[in-house]
């Protein structure tokens, strides 16, 4: 019986249901699904040189939510930086810094928008389904991260931001700013 339910469990975790989205330019989807921990003005993950202050959206995923990762916007990948680390519960802010990430760097011909999968306690493992100069559809797979972490979406401060912190938003559907 616990292996029945730990089977069922393990099912469900892993589930990656269709999405469906009208494509907007100017808007940017929600990379993942879980609940807002965080909006904000931050610098830039130092390992994607790019030396300027962003606004920065944080998402925390539990253990109950799809952990399938979408693309925010459509573009070129111009930079894919896998970063080892520790594994912080990624609900805290120390987490954006010291645990095991991986930063995607999406250029649109206007502007660079980076996506930060981030380990967490629990999870161990981040899957990416995409490399560098792949060209994404918003809402696109573009990884997976195993069990309870983050995502942070880092996007030039001309973006106005349409959700506040406690949403809970859904990858590749929720609309999280715009242009």
């Amino acid at each position: 019986l616990i292996f029945f339910l730990l089977s069922l469990f393990t099912l469900w975790f892993f589930r990656d249901p269709e999405r469906y989205f009208e494509t907007k330019n100017n808007k940017v989807l929600s990379a993942a699904d879980g609940k807002i921990c965080f909006i904000g003005e931050d610098t830039a993950p130092i390992e994607t040189n790019i030396n300027q202050k962003m606004k920065k959206v944080s998402i925390f995923m539990n253990v109950f939510n799809v952990h399938v990762n979408r693309s925010p916007i459509s573009g070129k990948i111009e930079k894919i930086i896998y970063k080892n680390g520790k594994f912080f519960n990624a609900s805290l802010d120390k987490a954006s810094e010291y645990n095991e990430r991986n930063s995607i760097i999406i250029n649109n011909n206007h502007e660079k928008i980076i996506v930060v999968q981030i380990a967490g306690l629990i999870a161990r493992r981040i899957l990416s389904f995409v490399s560098e100069n792949d060209t994404l559809v918003m809402g696109e797979r573009i990884g997976l991260i195993r069990f309870g972490s983050r995502v942070d979406i880092y996007l030039p401060l001309s973006y106005q931001i349409k959700i506040k912190e406690n949403d809970i938003v859904f990858a590749g559907q929720t609309i999280i700013a715009e242009r």
